[in-house]
């Protein structure tokens, strides 16, 4: 029976950056993956959904175009050639984790991977196939799967899920959304660029309900603006077919309405995949939110751990699950890392970006903070107005006691590049005074972080009083 040292189930982000990072420590390590390498991210997630974005962020920016000086006549759009784009991305960067996989000397196994005891690890690629191998650790690197409403018509025609929505030949003419969450709102901003009639329908009474309450009422403006109806405090009863297409069945505060729509996409969250696994015969607690680790990385069975999506740590995010697979194979190999959350940046690529780290204002003020926030608008940025896209603002938190910053919560553009200044001052601790006091170049988008500091630590320069 083969011997590794390592076993990883699971090809996505969690999953391969524990692998090359396990077999870099000198670790003897094989790959289970029953998809595809990269996971749901690199295929049927971040990575198609960013190229959707891309296109419909420079169709959006063309037509703005004459705002520039720069004249566009008979400017149009090829779907199905940008739906090619994002399949050559895709393939693209498959064939690279699989060429850092090789070159790594990682065995890869393409198939069903189950753990038989927390040891003995079963193999199977097809029903006629199937191998035993022992193993020293594992990594359960499983991660996510769409969450199905028990409602009527989820079957029917042209009810899809993100996965299927990433692969639409045509653009609809009217989309209806079952989810103001960040798949739900990114969807409905990269549609709308391209011409769709839009609906958000989210139950909560506010979307993307989980980011600082003041950003979401902010960004919520600026959506409408763009043409998206967003529907709150609705509740989605069923959908059938219609005369025309799909009538959706909602009730709002005001009743029961129909909405009409050719296509539906249901966004309303993700759950973990257990990936097959026994976890009950093997002694793994777990719960709906995922399997229990500890700050290790490591489940409840010594010598079994879990990663990403699958793991119960609170963010379904691919670079939460990249940095957990590098603790989980360092702790593999001997060492004792431990994963800290206090400072996960978290993007949201609407028009405008949406991003954020550390405590929201009402997380910070539930945790008993004396606060001093400080906020600077894209208004009053040079490079913003440069860029003609001036929309959004800065907002950092701070502990008014120790002006140490607590959140940063950006609403604007390149706010998912930006935020890693903020994700820097969270997780050392940095306070307002020593981020205003750190010199940023000019013109910059990054000099918003910088006034928004300012206004904490002493007054912003460039708002009138």
């Amino acid at each position: 029976m083969e011997h590794y040292q390592l076993a990883v189930i699971g090809g996505g982000p969690g999953g391969y950056t524990a692998a090359l990072r396990g077999s870099a420590l000198g670790l003897k390590t094989i790959l289970v993956e029953r998809d595809a390498l990269g996971g749901t991210c690199l295929n049927y997630g971040c990575i198609p959904t960013k190229v959707l974005t891309n296109s419909a962020g420079l169709f959006k920016k063309i037509k703005g175009a004459e705002d520039f000086g720069i004249e566009t006549q008979g400017l149009s759009f090829s779907f199905s050639k940008i739906q090619e784009r994002k399949k050559y991305v895709i393939d693209n960067l498959v064939q690279g984790v699989d060429g850092l996989l090789k070159g790594a000397k990682v065995d890869v196994f393409s198939g069903e991977g189950r753990l038989i005891t927390p040891t003995k690890l079963e193999l199977k690629r097809d029903s006629a196939e199937v191998k035993e191998v022992s193993v020293e650790k594992v990594i359960l690197a499983t991660g996510s799967q769409e969450v199905k409403l028990p409602l009527e018509g989820m079957d029917l025609p042209g009810v899809l899920t993100s996965k299927e929505a990433l692969s639409l030949e045509e653009v609809p003419k009217n989309l209806t959304i079952i989810g103001g969450g960040v798949i739900g709102m990114e969807m409905a901003s990269v549609f709308a660029s391209f011409g769709s009639s839009v609906t958000v329908v989210e139950l909560l009474p506010r979307i993307l309900p989980t980011v600082d309450a003041e950003m979401s009422r902010r960004l919520t403006p600026l959506l409408r603006k763009q043409g998206i109806n967003i529907m709150t405090k609705t509740k989605l009863e069923g959908i059938k077919e219609g005369e025309s297409g799909l009538s959706v069945q909602v009730t709002t505060g005001k009743g029961e309405e129909r909405l009409s729509a050719d296509t539906v996409l249901i966004s309303v969250g993700r759950r973990p995949d257990f990936g097959g696994q026994d976890l009950d015969s093997l002694g793994i607690e777990y719960d709906k939110t995922g399997i229990k680790v500890n700050e290790n990385m490591e489940t409840t069975v010594p010598g079994i751990y879990a990663v990403g999506d699958v793991a119960s740590s609170g963010h379904l995010l691919a670079h939460v699950a990249t940095h957990q697979g590098v603790i989980a194979a360092e702790n593999v190999a001997g060492a004792n890392e431990v994963y800290k959350e206090e400072a996960v940046p978290a993007c949201i690529f609407t028009s405008p970006e949406l991003a954020s780290v550390g405590l929201t204002e009402e997380d910070a003020k539930e945790k008993g903070y004396k606060l001093k926030i400080g906020k600077f608008p894209f208004t009053a940025n040079g490079k913003a107005f440069i860029q003609g896209e001036s929309e959004g603002s800065v907002k950092i938190i701070a502990d008014e006691e120790k002006g140490t910053i607590l959140g940063v919560h950006i609403l604007g553009p390149h706010a998912s590049d930006l935020i890693q200044e903020g994700t820097v001052a969270v997780a050392n601790k940095v306070t307002a005074h020593n981020l205003a006091d750190i010199i940023h170049p000019h013109p910059t988008l990054c000099e918003a972080t910088w006034e928004a500091a300012m206004a904490i630590s002493k007054s912003p320069i460039h708002i009138r009083k």
